[in-house]
């Protein structure tokens, strides 16, 4: 009876970057839940026709612009009457934290994603997370204000919603390891000579997954999944031994969680951001699919490689960096940030992006236990240093 009053209790729902691929593909789920999630509030940035258009479709209690400019550029007269629209940093944080508010899904890509983050977990939400930058700026102070405030975090990640499923099947002692998978993006039958030539567009195009443009560079160079490996660490409670990487060029297996009996728990199925966004915002029920599901009538092969210590050698940041803690994960993230944008901006070739994040790590001022104020500091020193950086190296 507890569970059939569960299954049909609407979750009042905001969204922070619904302009964005994963904001996009939420509100697809939301279109799809037969009036089980209401939004109560949609964010963008500076994409405010496409957020206009969202508030017209879906008539959310408020729309939040963070860019004030922006905002003044719209023409907001035909907002539907019952939408009030905000604007400004402070605003996203007022709704997020409104009493009504059940999940809020964080969709926002970067590090702008964590005050949005920060602030719904100090309200005590449950926090269906896709922005990894909050665990991988400050998984520490970020998981210890959820267990404070009694708040959750449910991944959106396909890998580290693979691995939370994963994780049901057996007790957290039992765990030997958590295997992610990445794709190994376009260029990983690349000579390793070509790829000071790729150029931008044939590093925006990924063989299985739709992205923005700063997730797909990621995905190139795999430090993506050196984030997710420092995510990984923070959210599983996972010593960083304990988290290995496999190449799997079909993107089916989302990941895998290795038992100390030889069990390996894989989660599969085709590549669709909605999947893990459904099951987050529906945690702990499943629904019927709006996600693609496989056709058992074709035939299926998987793939599974080691990484290429040289080719990948992003991946080694990332453990790096899980392992130290403190305000290592701040700076990597802010040199990638910065060094993603210089690629994109034909300032430095492809190869160049993962050498400038492990020259500033090297060399950036340590500190093991930091405050959230001088984590931010940190990330805005590290963009800095790159533009020094791609600076030295034009000269």
């Amino acid at each position: 009876m507890v569970e059939g009053s569960e299954l049909q209790k609407v979750r009042r729902v905001v969204v922070l970057g619904s302009t964005g691929s994963i904001g996009r593909n939420t509100l697809e789920v939301v279109a799809a839940s037969k009036g089980r999630l209401e939004l109560v509030a949609l964010s963008a940035h500076t994409n405010t026709g496409l957020l206009k258009a969202q508030a017209q479709q879906f008539r959310p209690r408020y729309v939040v612009v963070t860019d004030a400019e922006a905002a003044d550029r719209q023409n907001w007269s035909d907002l539907p009457p019952e939408t009030q629209l905000r604007v400004g940093q402070d605003a996203l944080i007022e709704v997020v934290q409104l009493p009504e508010v059940d999940i809020v899904l964080v969709a926002i890509v970067g590090r702008a994603g964590l005050e949005g983050t920060w602030a719904a977990l100090e309200a005590g939400k449950t926090v269906a997370l896709a922005n990894k930058e909050s665990l991988v700026i400050a998984g520490p102070l970020v998981t210890r204000l959820a267990a404070q405030r009694g708040a959750q975090i449910l991944p959106v990640d396909s890998e580290h919603s693979a691995v939370f499923q994963a994780l049901q099947a057996g007790r957290r002692h039992e765990v030997r390891r958590v295997l992610l998978t990445a794709s190994g993006g376009p260029f990983r039958t690349y000579p390793l000579e070509r790829l000071q030539q790729v150029t931008v567009q044939e590093a925006l195009a990924h063989p299985t997954w739709n992205m923005g443009p700063k997730i797909t560079i990621d995905s190139a160079t795999l430090m993506n999944k050196a984030l997710e490996i420092i995510e990984a660490r923070w959210l599983f409670n996972l010593a960083p031994q304990q988290i290995g990487v496999l190449i799997h060029p079909q993107s089916v297996i989302h990941s895998m969680v290795e038992y100390i009996d030889g069990s390996v728990i894989a989660q599969m199925s085709p590549p669709d951001m909605r999947l893990p966004i459904q099951y987050a915002l529906f945690w702990p029920d499943r629904q019927p699919a709006v996600a693609r599901q496989f056709d058992w009538s074709e035939a299926y092969c998987l793939e599974f490689y080691p990484p290429d210590p040289e080719r990948h050698s992003a991946l080694q940041l990332g453990v790096e960096v899980a392992q130290l803690g403190g305000t290592a994960g701040a700076v990597l993230n802010g040199a990638n940030e910065a060094a993603v944008a210089a690629f994109l901006e034909g300032k430095i070739p492809f190869t160049d992006i993962v050498p400038a994040c492990r020259a500033v790590l090297e060399h950036h001022p340590f500190d093991p236990n930091p405050s959230l104020a001088t984590l931010v500091r940190l990330d805005g020193w590290a963009r800095q240093e790159v533009q020094r950086w791609v600076c030295s190296k034009t000269v």
